[in-house]
């Protein structure tokens, strides 16, 4: 299973990839907008420290549009993705742009039916969101198993899954188990993951025991 950061904080990846935690990233332009800076810069900045892919939202809503807006954001990076929101425009920029080799993450997946026309569209990753279907009484982690499962049927689909609005260590829990490719982990649950009583008290401990006994 790999991992992916979903920020765009420049100084956050570069510590995650210090701890070797950074497969690829997601940003969407809410994550780009809480910088303060500009998108192509975000952007070509991630590149220059990620090896892995780099998710880039576009915002046209028409298929041409898309295309173009695309073609101009990869121009930025080989390792970029496009990330492209489900719908009718959606996946005939997908197809487009599979044709011209230009890899694509369609988001806001909610249910199985999408993510199959999705696959069959042409992505390279498929972003199932478990958090917001949470928030709507629906079952998310269901919607990521249930999409492994139906992928596996077929594995001419070259597609990978990536689990998204992943809201705490619970969810990253129960998605590992689904089989899913990718997990997209926001950094303050990474954090999360990080920490347990029991090892802060036992580091602390250690501590305290070996000022009696290693040297100074």
């Amino acid at each position: 299973m790999k991992i992916f950061l979903d920020t765009a904080e420049i100084s956050v990846i570069q510590e995650m990839k210090e701890m070797g935690l950074v497969d690829g990233i997601t940003t969407n332009p809410t994550l780009i907008a809480k910088t303060g800076r500009g998108f192509e810069e975000v952007i070509k900045d991630i590149c220059a420290i990620v090896e892995g892919p780099v998710n880039a939202e576009i915002t046209s809503t028409t298929a041409d549009e898309i295309v173009e807006e695309g073609k101009k954001i990869h121009a930025w990076g080989e390792q970029i993705v496009i990330k492209i929101p489900m719908d009718r425009e959606g996946l005939k920029a997908v197809w487009r742009l599979t044709q011209e080799g230009i890899p694509t993450t369609v988001t806001l997946i909610f249910s199985v039916p999408q993510a199959i026309l999705a696959a069959k569209a042409g992505a390279r990753y498929l972003c199932p969101f478990v958090g917001r279907l949470d928030d709507i009484s629906e079952d998310g982690l269901a919607l990521a198993a249930d999409i492994a499962m139906v992928l596996g049927q077929y594995p001419d689909w070259t597609c990978e899954i990536m689990a998204a609005s992943v809201r705490h260590p619970m969810h990253v829990i129960e998605i590992a188990r689904s089989g899913v490719d990718i997990i997209t982990i926001p950094p303050k649950v990474i954090d999360q993951m990080l920490h347990h009583p029991l090892t802060e008290k036992g580091i602390e401990q250690f501590l305290k025991d070996a000022a009696t006994c290693y040297p100074g």
